[in-house]
């Protein structure tokens, strides 16, 4: 009997560590699509803050710039795969919980949740344009007003809109101040950095996460606006958002500065596929 139960327990943390290998492998191939497309969609921007480029700085247009390169084919199947890997290493938190010491909680299995739909969507859009790569599915600005005017017509459509720009900016917020606050540093094998991979890592982290935290609320804002204001229009994508910035008063500089945060938090994107904690 005791050897019957030793075998089983044996099966068991063997069916465990493999379970365990195959989230680890496809959470870092997540990380390191995500990587790749904030590279691509900051260096858009850096061109459009350089020389006025007419190309989308966002989603659509980085897979549009990959579609381009030698092998874009299998670089946007990758791309596709790497972030199904994301969604599914999200749904396993939701399941089973997450590393740290809260890792079960009831907060970190809904963020987890929300993780997961969040990359089930971008997985499918990168893969339907890997299928049918002549379109893009439309720009995120365009996506975006439709999405506003259709929440707009609802009852209280108006509030909701307003309720999730709000949110959003709260988002924003709360990414850019982890990020300055160095938070990530629970999730990453710090140990096993030299004291001069942290401090690029660091660069990284922290200019990167207060850059996207501050995309985020900005588009937000728009959203907030484009409810008070009744009036779809107002609400903006990921591109139209990175081109306000160039509407300010420090003009293309300050999207200059937004884009290479962007670029930098896809090199941090790829720290973490190294050596993030899973």
């Amino acid at each position: 009997m005791n050897t019957s139960a030793m075998a089983q327990s044996g099966r068991f943390r063997a069916r465990r560590m493999a379970r365990g290998s195959v989230t680890e492998g496809a959470a870092r191939a997540g990380f390191a699509a995500r990587g790749v497309i904030y590279l691509l969609v900051g260096a858009l921007a850096l061109q459009i803050a350089f020389d006025g480029s007419g190309r989308q700085a966002d989603r659509g247009g980085a897979l549009q710039e990959l579609a381009q390169k030698p092998f874009g084919a299998v670089l946007l199947w990758a791309l596709g795969i790497g972030l199904v890997g994301m969604a599914l290493w999200r749904l396993s938190e939701a399941l089973f919980g997450s590393v740290g010491k809260d890792g079960r909680s009831a907060r970190k299995r809904l963020m987890a949740t929300v993780r997961f739909a969040f990359y089930v969507f971008v997985a499918y859009s990168v893969l339907s344009f890997a299928i049918s790569r002549h379109q893009s599915g439309g720009s995120s600005d365009q996506q975006s007003r439709d999405a506003t005017a259709r929440a707009l017509e609802i009852p209280a459509g108006q509030w909701l809109v307003g309720a999730a720009g709000a949110a959003i900016v709260v988002a924003g917020g709360w990414i850019a101040v982890r990020a300055v606050l160095r938070k990530y540093h629970d999730k990453l094998r710090l140990g096993q950095m030299s004291h001069r991979t942290r401090q690029l890592v660091d660069v990284t982290g922290v200019a990167g996460g207060a850059a996207r935290g501050l995309v985020f609320a900005v588009a937000g804002a728009f959203a907030v606006r484009a409810a008070v204001d009744y009036e779809p229009d107002r609400a903006k994508g990921l591109d139209d958002t990175l081109r306000s910035f160039a509407d300010t008063p420090l003009g293309p500089w300050l999207l200059a500065c937004v884009a290479a945060g962007l670029v930098l938090f896809g090199v941090f994107s790829f720290a973490m596929a190294r050596w993030r904690r899973v």
